[in-house]
């Protein structure tokens, strides 16, 4: 076949995997089982109660866009998009938005997604006691428990970061798994971003059928955490964290601390 073929061929597929197996396989809906189920986990496991799942972002490289390539082109030093990730306890993906550019901060992709308008409206809508953990680039939320800024070790903040970063390496490792399953999502795409964003919203849905249907997950050495790469370049969100929020955070910090 001809290059024009088989592009037609890739758009007219991704469309109907897009349209069809992204919404039965990737949803933020989850039954009071399964809340119950990823619960019990994260706070036998680490100590943190009520978190139902994590947060985070990673970077698919892509070339050099013909339209506003200036926002494409991320602090790292190379054109992406930067996708949003949130999975739960078993590594199955619950929302990706892989619609930004790779400049956009974490933060800023997280509060336009609608990831964050459907916990907010649960919120809003009463239902409290159901978390997501994120890393220092997000703000400390009703719904989304961030770590201690600068925490002295030993103390409360400490301990509760330690736990906070050990129950968050979930969502590093589903993208690890994401990645070593389809490794064009570690590849540089030669794609325009739409064509990639449907190409990550698929592999995702893809990933969540392997971990349904229980195909091994392979994991490749030379995937660098892309949290340990220039990890100088790391930014911390500044807002003023939910009073709300902030209370409840600093009642688990005691706790685990007066366990340890």
């Amino acid at each position: 076949m001809g290059r024009s073929t088989v592009a037609k061929v890739i758009k007219c597929v991704l469309n109907i995997l897009e349209k069809y197996i992204c919404p039965r396989w990737i949803s933020l809906i989850m039954t009071t089982e399964e809340q119950n189920q990823s619960k019990i986990h994260f706070h036998q496991k680490f100590g943190i109660p009520g978190i139902i799942g994590c947060i985070d972002g990673t970077h698919i490289r892509i070339t050099k866009p013909h339209k506003d390539p200036n926002l494409f082109y991320n602090r790292k030093g190379f054109f992406s998009i930067n996708a949003m990730i949130i999975c739960d306890y078993n590594m199955a993906i619950k929302a990706v938005d892989a619609r930004r550019p790779g400049s956009s901060h974490d933060a800023l992709i997280w509060s336009v997604s609608s990831a964050r308008s459907y916990f907010q409206s649960c919120y809003e809508n009463g239902i409290r006691g159901s978390w997501l953990l994120g890393d220092a680039g997000y703000a400390l939320q009703p719904y989304l428990f961030t770590p201690f800024r600068d925490p002295e070790i030993g103390t409360p903040h400490y301990i509760f970061n330690q736990r906070h970063s050990s129950a968050r390496n979930v969502v590093e490792r589903t993208i690890g798994v994401l990645k070593s399953r389809f490794r064009c999502l570690a590849r540089c795409l030669q794609y325009q971003p739409q064509k990639v964003a449907q190409i990550t919203n698929v592999c995702c849905a893809l990933h969540n059928v392997c971990k349904h249907y229980k195909v091994q997950e392979i994991v490749v050495a030379d995937l660098v955490p892309e949290e340990n790469e220039l990890a100088s370049f790391e930014i911390v969100n500044d807002a003023i964290p939910d009073s709300e929020a902030a209370i409840i955070r600093e009642e688990i910090a005691n706790r685990l601390h007066s366990q340890s």
